[in-house]
């Protein structure tokens, strides 16, 4: 086994949580790619169920 970076019971119950929430805001490039891959999930959504609507006429 790994030795633990926190030996409390919180850290061991969250998994890790607060670490992945402690981030700074993504800047630049990253921030870049989060906004075009909410973009094209949506659209990926907005077109299946416009095929599914299409598909069933």
């Amino acid at each position: 086994m790994q030795p633990a970076k926190n030996d409390n019971a919180a850290s061991a119950l969250s998994g890790g949580a607060s670490d992945l929430f402690s981030k700074q805001k993504p800047r630049g490039f990253e921030a870049f790619m989060q906004r075009v891959t909410a973009v094209l999930g949506v659209l990926f959504f907005v077109l299946a169920l416009a095929l599914v609507y299409i598909s069933s006429h």
